[in-house]
């Protein structure tokens, strides 16, 4: 386990893409390809790619996305922690969301 607060993003995506490793039940029927461009951070583009029961993280935007989320790295961490108002952040301009 990691401390989100403390930990950069490039090491959450690397835990969550170990986590997703461990069990893909959850999304072994999903395809589709999900980027998070970190708007504050250098060459902030990750991409959680779901294809044939399994996920893999992305550091470039290399696929074509279906989903675009942008926020800085303090509202993707608030994100991840269950702690962001996700409506009002979108409503605010702090979470913005492209649906291709």
């Amino acid at each position: 386990m990691i401390s989100i607060e403390s930990s950069s993003v490039k090491d959450i995506w690397q835990f969550i893409e170990q986590q997703l490793q461990h069990n893909n039940e959850p999304y072994k029927d999903v395809t589709a390809v999900y980027e998070f461009r970190i708007l504050d951070e250098d060459d902030g583009v990750y991409q959680l790619d779901f294809a044939d029961q399994q996920a893999s993280v992305h550091y470039t935007n290399e696929k074509e996305a279906d989903c675009v989320l942008k926020m800085k790295e303090k509202y993707f961490k608030l994100f991840l922690l269950g702690d962001l108002n996700s409506t009002k952040a979108f409503m605010t301009g702090k979470l913005k969301i492209k649906a291709i």
